[in-house]
């Protein structure tokens, strides 16, 4: 049986995947196993898979076929340190970004999407990527913002699928 924090973040890849499917009319998928298959140590595997097969195990949620620069990471979690993103390193999104990397190819649309009890969803996208957001916080070279700013915006949800189809400017950090 799953834990309940496993439980918890799969429910919010289902939620992640049936948003977007939603949006883009297209179906998205919570990928089996989260991602683990091509991320980490596990990064090798890449050189043994086709490009569609290294697609559907790479991050959290499983794109359509055409989005082939998609790597999205999910976090659901109890509570977040948000006032160290003003004073100091947050290891937990560190850890996070580091994990969103571990799977990213080049030019892949580098996100995460992040839930935390009583406190809402929130983005976090790559500084490089344009997207627009009225409030958001600089975190490192990423951009923090909240769910409803991110996606209210009809301008980043073409972004969104342009660059996802297409590519970014973006590079996986060394």
């Amino acid at each position: 049986m799953p834990s309940k924090s496993k439980t918890k973040g799969s429910s919010f890849e289902r939620h992640i995947a049936t948003f977007l499917t939603e949006t883009y009319n297209s179906t998205f998928l919570r990928v089996f196993g989260s991602g683990a298959f091509v991320g980490g140590s596990n990064n090798f595997r890449k050189e043994l898979l086709g490009n569609h097969q290294i697609q559907s195990a790479k991050g959290d949620i499983y794109p359509p076929e055409d989005w082939k620069k998609l790597n999205i990471e999910c976090k659901s979690y109890a509570e977040f340190p948000f006032h160290q993103l003003f004073t100091s390193d947050v290891k937990l999104l560190d850890q996070w970004i580091a994990q969103v990397y571990d799977a990213a190819d080049f030019y892949d649309l580098n996100i995460l999407f992040m839930k935390f009890n009583r406190k809402g969803k929130w983005v976090a996208f790559e500084n490089i990527v344009p997207f627009e957001v009225n409030r958001s916080i600089q975190y490192k070279d990423w951009t923090f913002c909240s769910w409803d700013l991110f996606w209210e915006n009809e301008d980043n949800r073409e972004k969104f699928k342009s660059f996802a189809q297409s590519g970014t400017a973006s590079l996986p950090s060394s």
